[in-house]
């Protein structure tokens, strides 16, 4: 069993990824569904006893923001895997053009989370780390290095 946690600013592909890779396999676990910490964490839990794969599917900006859910992970020996999703804030900005309705963000919303954003590092506690990053519409996974 494993949780899966995603880090980075929004329209960078995240919701798709999961999607794609993870819909039939790990619970989804995300704040613009759920609207509460609170629901948040009761699902969270509930995942954690029941030893059922999850993704956070939210930002996940900073070191102390992942920390909550890896140090909960970690209690119930659970393998922690993060993805990484870089991408530019011009391309998140283009990304986020195309979206509808409420889904579309301010532009200063964007700018906000990419200058809070804290790249992670294998010294918060993850098991495996990895890159994501959209070229040509498809997503690329790389092995995670803590130097850029």
């Amino acid at each position: 069993m494993n949780m899966i946690l995603f880090v980075g600013i929004q329209a960078t592909g995240k919701s798709e990824f999961y999607k794609q890779n993870f819909y039939k396999s790990h619970i989804r676990i995300n704040l613009d569904m759920l609207k509460t910490r609170y629901r948040e964490k009761i699902l969270v839990d509930a995942c954690l006893s029941a030893k059922q794969s999850f993704v956070v599917d939210n930002t996940n900006l900073t070191a102390a923001d992942r920390t909550v859910y890896i140090d909960a992970a970690k209690k119930y020996e659970f393998e922690i895997i993060g993805y990484y999703f870089k991408s530019s804030i011009a391309d998140a900005i283009a990304r986020n053009e195309k979206r509808i309705g409420k889904e579309k963000l301010p532009i200063a919303a964007i700018k906000s989370a990419h200058a809070r954003l804290e790249l992670p590092t294998m010294n918060e506690g993850f098991d495996k780390l990895h890159y994501v990053c959209i070229e040509n519409d498809l997503f690329i996974i790389e092995e995670y290095r803590d130097e850029i």
